[in-house]
């Protein structure tokens, strides 16, 4: 297939790419910056530089692409700037879409999230509402969500992957990331708030295997969601930070509760190479220790 990746340097973008080249495809790898194109190129990419948040841009570069499918990959949070982040939600993919209708794209595969369900007793289906009454400032990142995955499905082929919280190499859940120094500092809260927790690789993959899958939005997370009292401390000695307080007392926000993958194993195939959040962060540590021993 031609793919058009938008993302194509972000934290899954870096890891799809390769995959999508070594299964045959041609991809045309979209970055706001110049400096990172030669970097696309050696990937056997064909790069092209454009802002989403530049209509006119875009539209242009999708149509001289002319792909047979839009990968949606995008994400702006690398200063941890939620506005930014929606907006890029938002603008940014109402520009991509537009330019994929108009380029007579009929496929586009979609990166949304699997925490932005409205509250419930356990795992949330993808038949679920989403939380759109939520209180500010979680309700700006569900319309967010809202906006994109309402934007996405004006293709005659829409499939929208509801990732779990991406942990592994360029994350938040990393080290050396953003919720590894919160831990270090005491600041990561092991509350009753359940997470599905999902590997950076697997979501790739699974943005793969979502070419050929049928329309439709799918949970893309590991096997067992867990509250804040499990994995908080599991995390903690992964990046070698100390063992937290664990809040014995709060109740779990009826939102925070995970999310049920079971179209995607059952009835979709897909497994993921990191089925249980414990062995993937165990594995995060042996490298980081491996790393730091030269």
């Amino acid at each position: 297939m031609r793919v058009f990746l938008a993302g194509a340097t972000g934290v899954v973008g870096s890891r799809l790419l390769p995959l999508l080249i070594d299964a045959g495809h041609h991809v045309t790898a979209l970055t706001r910056r110049p400096e990172r194109a030669a970097t696309l190129r050696a990937a056997a990419a064909e790069p092209v530089v454009a802002d989403v948040l530049d209509a006119g841009a875009l539209a242009e570069v999708v149509r001289r692409a002319a792909p047979d499918v839009v990968m949606h990959q995008l994400t702006d949070l690398s200063a941890a700037d939620t506005a930014a982040n929606a907006r890029l939600r938002t603008i940014g993919t109402r520009h991509l879409v537009d330019a994929a209708l108009a380029a007579g794209v009929q496929r586009i595969v979609a990166q949304s999230i699997a925490w932005a369900y409205t509250s419930g007793a356990g795992p949330a289906a993808e038949n679920e509402p989403l939380d759109r009454d939520a209180p500010e400032p979680r309700q700006r990142t569900v319309l967010a969500v809202d906006a994109l995955e309402r934007a996405v499905a004006e293709a005659a082929e829409p499939v929208v992957l509801r990732y779990g919280m991406f942990y592994g190499p360029g994350t938040w859940f990393e080290p050396a990331g953003l919720r590894a120094t919160e831990a270090r500092e005491g600041r990561l809260a092991a509350t009753a708030d359940v997470t599905s927790f999902l590997h950076v690789d697997d979501a790739a993959a699974a943005a793969v295997a979502a070419l050929r899958w049928p329309p439709g939005t799918v949970n893309v997370c590991d096997d067992e969601p867990a509250a804040g009292r499990e994995w908080v401390p599991a995390f903690c000695a992964a990046v070698a930070a100390p063992a937290p307080t664990v809040d014995e007392d709060t109740p779990r926000a009826g939102w925070a509760r995970g999310a049920d993958n079971r179209y995607a194993r059952e009835r979709l195939g897909w497994e993921p190479r990191y089925p249980a959040w414990r062995a993937g962060f165990a594995l995060m540590a042996e490298a980081d220790h491996r790393a730091a021993r030269g």
